[in-house]
Order: C-alpha cells, then sequence, then structure tokens
C-alpha cells in the first residue's frame, strides 16, 4: 500500500513520534498549522471515520485526552482543537485525529517541528 501514514507507523518514514502502541501511533504534523500540531493515526489503514470500529475510535480518543494535556501543559496553551476531516477534506486518505493547541487563536507556527518535539519530549 502507496499510504503515508502506513509508511511512518511502519517505520519506513521518519516522524516525530510523541506516542506510540500497537493500535495507533501520534507524531507531530510535517505541515502544522500551529505549534504542536499533533496527528493521531491507527497503525491499522482505515480510509476514514465510518471504516473505524468502536475500540479504535474510543481508543484515539483516550490517547488524544492524555496527549491534549500533556501538549497543553508544556507549551502553556490554554485550549485545544480537535479536527477530523472527511472525504474531500481528507488530504491523506487514511483516517487521523488533529490535535490543534490553541487553533481558535489562529496563531502561525513560530517553531520548527523539531524545537516543538524537543520541548514536547522533555
Amino acid at each position: 500500500m502507496d499510504c503515508l501514514f502506513c509508511k511512518i507507523a511502519n517505520k519506513e518514514i521518519p516522524s516525530n513520534i510523541l506516542y506510540e502502541d500497537d493500535t495507533v501511533i501520534a507524531f507531530l504534523d510535517l505541515y502544522p498549522t500551529v505549534d504542536g500540531h499533533t496527528l493521531i493515526v491507527p497503525k491499522k489503514h482505515f480510509t476514514d471515520f465510518t471504516e473505524l470500529d468502536k475500540d479504535t475510535l474510543y481508543h484515539m480518543k483516550e490517547v488524544a485526552e492524555k496527549l491534549s494535556k500533556e501538549i497543553m501543559e508544556k507549551q502553556k496553551n490554554t485550549g485545544m482543537t480537535f479536527s477530523m476531516n472527511y472525504l474531500e477534506s481528507q488530504v491523506i486518505k487514511h483516517v487521523h485525529l488533529h490535535l490543534l493547541p490553541d487553533y481558535h487563536k489562529n496563531q502561525k507556527p513560530q517553531n520548527t517541528p523539531d524545537e516543538i518535539f524537543a520541548k514536547l519530549k522533555s
């Protein structure tokens, strides 16, 4: 399969991984909208959220809760937006959940992904 997120999950492509278990991988977006823009991606390929089983969807929610608290604390954010695109809105056709710190403030990234990764992994 020629899916970018499958390749990241299989470690064929490097990424700034913030969390990983048997079900999901979470990493910083390569083209962030805001500092700390994180993606939670199931390791199993699902094209969109309608294909997700309940266990995977619930697990993504649990990981989002954990990571959003950590990201907000380390970056001193005051809010978090969760976003999941569907159909034509999906750039990559592999279901993924965006964690967007303080997205409502319409901030542009101020740091490189490597700088943010170092801060979040500390």
